[in-house]
């Protein structure tokens, strides 16, 4: 077809009223037309009754301490910090004009918990999250090991809010190929290729169901006595790895042999000696129905299994904070002393049936959660003993995905859920990827509240998704449309904050960035708003959870 100057300007024409017409929709943004309102959460006076009892464990432990809790956060940072936490991004610019319209008096964290729960990318995200302490970051052996099938399940028994006890059960335990039982990938991660092992390892078993299911460190115990107590035991690390002996590899997949025993050799003995599966405490609890591992996965979930209850607590509450109530995550004491709140949170856990997401709705509705991160008075800043107690919001860093997130919906109107084009997904998922490669990331230890390295702020500052995301693009970056369609230079700055910060310019920033944008016009005014979400994605507040 040879090139016609005519059907290119019509086309070029085309596009500029789809343009001009999406940018006059943008105003529903601005100040001009009213979203979809958010409706209120149904009152759930379980729920409340619960809240109350975790909410006075806290309160007595401040009063205990003489500390004085920070005031409760707005709306905006209890959304952010919510949207950070189950789906890896702050609200869109859309999501907050939703947001502000949830009548007087509703509860805006009900209400956002809601909001997220009804949308597919919170399970996606926090299965992910979840899959690092099931299974690690690694790839695993290729031919026997699927992580994103297991990741995709997991997320779809999220988003049914299946219980977290019967979804342990079932990695436990599983049996079938890892392509069509992917929960059967628990098992295969620990395959080595090519070490002439029948099944998966027994030891990287009993350490991994240890840490992430019950909260307990034993790995050290393979080889010796606990050094610090005599609390754990040898015998008891093997005895738990020898509820993983039987099971085997074979043509149709993971499946066990009854007959098969375990054997190890023993600190300061000469021979192997064959190992019974016993578990480590609570054999009262314990049936003996099944095979060894549909025991173990039973016992292991067992409403009188308390440390299961506070693994998955800890755990849970790490995701929202961004630091867990006992530290180091998947290393707590199962004799105590605990700190206010983990048992509270443990019972009401395990009341539920281990309901995962009225967990999160527990933590997301309690006292620490609600608190300020900062103090009302700046010459007396929060302190440490305030964080420390969970009487003040800690201050934690965003971990890499949820940085590149935050770049990503930042500058992009509408929220990236669930009915976001594919196009729209994949690129997001390409752009992710490799930010996350270039910014590193901490993979099993997301937790350690590292705060950013020079190469990290670099990356922020000159890297590629930065640059595209902000650089002017009328039809990809909302940087621009916001810039060329605001009723006014006022309402683009508030626009570009609450897409950025999820919070609305202080009375200098807003007067000091309208000046900038005084007067400007075409590509003058497309820079000057490119630097000005350029500064917003580099302040310090954008990479942290307030």
């Amino acid at each position: 077809m040879s090139f016609s100057p005519l059907r290119a300007i019509l086309r070029l024409s085309a596009l500029g009223a789809i343009v001009a017409a999406s940018g006059m929709l943008l105003w529903r943004h601005f100040d001009s037309g009213k979203p979809a309102p958010l409706p209120a959460a149904k009152p759930d006076p379980a729920l409340a009754s619960a809240v109350a009892k975790v909410n006075a464990a806290f309160l007595a432990s401040w009063t205990k301490a003489a500390l004085e809790p920070t005031p409760e956060a707005d709306a905006l940072t209890l959304a952010r910090r919510l949207s950070l936490a189950l789906t890896g991004a702050p609200p869109s610019l859309e999501e907050i004009r939703r947001l502000e319209s949830l009548p007087d008096g509703a509860d805006p964290v009900a209400a956002w918990l809601d909001h997220l729960f009804a949308d597919r990318r919170s399970a996606d995200y926090l299965a992910e999250r979840f899959a690092r302490a099931f299974v690690g970051v690694e790839t695993g052996p290729f031919l026997v090991y699927r992580r994103r099938r297991l990741v995709n399940w997991l997320g779809d028994q999220i988003e049914t809010n299946r219980p977290y006890g019967a979804v342990v059960r079932d990695l436990v335990s599983a049996e079938g190929l890892w392509t069509t039982k992917p929960e059967t990938n628990f098992l295969t991660v620990t395959l080595e290729e090519g070490n002439g092992k029948k099944g998966p390892d027994e030891m990287k078993l009993a350490g991994r169901t240890a840490r992430a299911f019950l909260g307990l460190s034993l790995d050290c115990m393979q080889c010796h006595d606990d050094f610090f107590g005599d609390r754990w035991k040898q015998a008891d690390f093997h005895q738990l790895a020898s509820f993983f002996a039987q099971a085997e590899l074979n043509l149709t997949g993971i499946h066990d042999d009854p007959n098969k025993a375990y054997e190890t050799r023993y600190l300061g003995e000469k021979a192997s000696v064959k190992v019974a599966a016993v578990v480590p405490y609570g054999s009262d609890f314990f049936g003996k129905d099944g095979s060894r591992r549909e025991q173990l996965a039973r016992w292991i979930t067992h409403p009188d299994n308390t440390p299961f209850a506070r693994a998955a607590v800890n755990r849970t509450w790490a995701i929202l904070f961004g630091k867990p109530l006992v530290d180091p995550v998947d290393n707590l004491p199962i004799d105590g002393p605990f700190p206010a709140g983990l048992e509270a949170l443990a019972r009401e856990f395990t009341a539920s049936g281990h309901d995962l997401q009225r967990l999160i709705r527990l933590i997301a509705m309690s006292e620490p959660f609600r608190r300020e991160s900062r103090s009302p008075d700046p010459d007396t800043p929060a302190t440490m003993e305030q964080e420390t107690a969970w009487a003040a919001f800690p201050l934690t860093p965003l971990r890499p995905e949820q940085v590149a997130g935050s770049v990503i919906q930042s500058t992009t109107l509408k929220a990236l859920d669930s009915n976001t084009h594919f196009l729209q997904k994949l690129r997001r998922f390409g752009e992710t990827q490799d930010f996350v490669k270039r910014y590193g990331d901490p993979g099993e230890e997301e937790f350690a509240g590292e705060s950013g390295t020079i190469p990290q702020r670099l990356l922020l500052m000159n890297g590629k998704l930065v640059r595209e995301r902000t650089e002017p693009n009328p039809v990809m970056n909302s940087s621009t449309r916001i810039a060329r369609y605001s009723p006014s230079d006022e309402t683009a700055v508030k626009a570009a904050f609450l897409a950025s910060l999820t919070r609305y310019p202080a009375h200098a920033e807003l007067a000091h960035f309208v000046s900038g944008l005084a007067g400007t016009k075409g590509e003058d005014r497309d820079r000057a708003f490119t630097d000005l979400c350029w500064t917003l994605i580099n302040t310090t507040e954008f990479s942290w959870n307030r």
